[in-house]
């Protein structure tokens, strides 16, 4: 069955329950061997970024797997990429429901779920299990109640615990839906948690024998001034990439439509160009010295291309597999590779 039928009877439901139906189905699919069927495999389209061998450049954004409790049948979707998590040291409920919701009319989604995790250590737990050897990111965050004075303690716990099973690791300070944790954008504060971060990588390469790359994930609602100091300090820490970006808090394109004054991040097409423009800001501020990976209201090929366009060298889906199913992943691999 086509993704164009299910959707109506997803959408009949609440979002978070359509989310964990769909999550737990495609489980299922997986186990009898037919997830495949339900997306073209995309063609090959090699990317090496952060050192690292990427067979397509079409990567899940973290927020869909939070636990990685679906790394083995989200890979059958053909993605370049998964990327898990936000996970937390310590498991929390996030905030109450409802706290996601469509706009259908605007392709969009706005969510406050709040890091809702079951803690690091069943996500490592997870990641062990899973029989998937391609390239995983593990985005990390910190525990609603830890002072945001502390977070650092919080990123650093968590890149202990995932280093050894991550291809990447993302450092996620850029979610509205954690009370001052886009606080940790600010110079000050984000060039003491990227010293800390390096420093903490270089131990774990020695104990480790490898090199886990790091990328930072920042938010769309920043100026120009900012998105430049944030650059510079990607530099002077030699941070491995940039994500960008996350959900905004502007309601540009959703006014007046049911569910578009709900409180959280914005995600889908009205994101898109507000994305794309950090994308370009970020690739003109680095020169090609820290690669930027850019998601955020991908909803087709051609927004996948606008990315790649703007300077991005890798992109991440999510919201677009909401509105369009499983064969945005070919659909966007097939044109970045006729692009190329």
């Amino acid at each position: 069955m086509s993704y164009s039928l299910l959707r109506p009877l997803l959408f009949a439901l609440d979002a978070e329950t359509a989310h964990h139906l769909t999550l737990t189905s495609l489980n299922t699919l997986q186990r009898t061997g037919l997830a495949g069927l339900l997306a073209p495999r995309p063609a090959a389209c090699p990317r090496k970024v952060m050192g690292i061998d990427f067979p397509n450049p079409v990567g899940l954004a973290a927020g869909l797997d939070k636990n990685g409790a679906y790394i083995d049948a989200l890979a059958a979707l053909g993605f370049g990429f998964i990327e898990v998590g936000t996970v937390t040291p310590r498991p929390q409920p996030g905030n109450p429901r409802p706290r996601l919701f469509r706009v259908r009319d605007a392709q969009a989604v706005i969510n406050r779920m709040g890091f809702n995790n079951d803690g690091v250590d069943r996500l490592v737990d997870n990641v062990q299990c899973a029989r998937y050897r391609g390239v995983l990111g593990i985005n990390i965050g910190k525990n609603f109640d830890t002072p945001i004075e502390r977070a650092v303690d919080d990123y650093l716990a968590c890149l202990r615990k995932v280093y050894a099973l991550a291809s990447y690791v993302t450092v996620n300070i850029s979610s509205p839906n954690t009370k001052n944790l886009r606080q940790l954008q600010d110079s000050a504060e984000l060039e003491n948690l990227l010293g800390a971060l390096k420093a903490e990588q270089r131990t774990l390469t020695g104990q480790h024998g490898r090199y886990v790359p790091l990328a930072l994930k920042i938010a769309p609602d920043l100026d120009t001034a900012q998105v430049d100091a944030i650059a510079g300090l990607l530099q002077k820490y030699a941070i491995d990439a940039v994500i960008a970006t996350n959900t905004t808090i502007a309601r540009d394109g959703v006014a007046g439509l049911p569910h578009g004054a709900e409180t959280g991040g914005l995600s889908g097409a009205p994101l898109t160009q507000r994305s794309t423009a950090i994308v370009a800001q970020l690739a003109a501020a680095l020169r090609g010295s820290v690669p930027v990976i850019g998601v955020g209201g991908i909803m087709n090929g051609a927004d996948a291309t606008q990315k790649i366009a703007a300077g991005a060298s890798l992109v991440q889906l999510y919201t677009g597999l909401v509105y369009r199913g499983p064969r945005l992943v070919a659909e966007c691999v097939n044109t970045l590779r006729g692009k190329q």
